[in-house]
């Protein structure tokens, strides 16, 4: 099996932010950051892999400060975990001020990418090479996430959905059920 660096792979994209990337409030439009999030994804793993990748999931995005126009935008992103086909990319958005040069964390984010060969297939992908304290912690903390993820699929299975055992916790809520 061929294993590679987690600096192999690693890059960052740094983007001026322009009037046309703004939503009404005037700070950039958050579907606007997650487009360069997924192209930054898209070609870190498809680095590392050495094929076309697709995005799976995007495991939470919180957007922590706004991002204003005139802004410089960096995203960085970092192979986490690696599976058989896929592997999980650790984006970091930071925008900085040009005239103050005050940076600040705009969010991060965690893409799950599978490779794919030339017929679209799911391809085998290289694994990683843990070198430090750093690269470990968030190997596990992903290989925490699929599990946890897997978990959820399997605890809410829509085919054994029993209405009966959700509308007791639906009390509470801000929902009025209608049933007709």
């Amino acid at each position: 099996m061929e294993y590679k660096n987690i600096e192999a792979s690693q890059l960052s994209m740094t983007q001026l932010m322009l009037p046309t990337h703004s939503n009404f409030s005037g700070f950039i439009h958050g579907g606007y950051v997650l487009s360069l999030m997924d192209q930054v994804a898209f070609a870190c793993a498809s680095k590392h892999s050495g094929n076309y990748c697709v995005t799976a999931s995007v495991n939470k995005v919180d957007f922590l400060n706004p991002i204003e126009v005139g802004d410089l935008l960096t995203l960085k992103a970092s192979i986490n975990y690696t599976g058989r086909t896929s592997m999980v990319v650790g984006l970091r958005v930071e925008s900085e001020n040009i005239k103050s040069g005050v940076t600040k964390h705009c969010n991060s984010s965690y893409f799950t990418m599978v490779a794919k060969n030339k017929d679209g297939k799911s391809e085998a992908v290289p694994g990683l090479i843990l070198n430090s304290e750093d690269s470990i912690r968030r190997f596990a903390r992903s290989m925490n996430y699929q599990k946890q993820a897997k978990q959820r699929r399997e605890n809410f299975n829509i085919l054994e959905f029993k209405l009966e055992d959700h509308l007791q916790k639906m009390e509470n809520q801000n929902a009025s059920i209608e049933l007709g």
